[in-house]
């Protein structure tokens, strides 16, 4: 019985140590996707509407990218034309 107890605690430690890891690393991934957001100013006059918005949480998420050197880049998007 108490190599089962044991095995429990241990695997709970080891469960916390990575939860804690992974919000630890993504608080990191976020903070500097904000820094990245205003170093571009998007911060400056505040987003006006849902654009601005969508601009400040796409670079929150895929701004720290820059800085490990990948590039994300959006081409041939083709966007349907709208209605008449």
């Amino acid at each position: 019985m108490r190599d089962r107890d044991t095995r429990d605690i241990r695997t709970r430690g080891s469960r916390r140590t990575g939860t804690r890891l992974f919000s630890t690393l993504l608080l990191i991934w976020l903070v500097i996707g904000l820094l990245a957001a205003g170093q571009r100013h998007y911060f400056q006059s505040g987003p006006t509407n849902c654009a601005g918005w969508g601009t400040i949480a796409v670079t929150t998420i895929a701004g720290p990218l820059n800085y490990f050197g990948v590039n994300p880049k959006v081409s041939d998007c083709v966007l349907p034309e709208p209605s008449q």
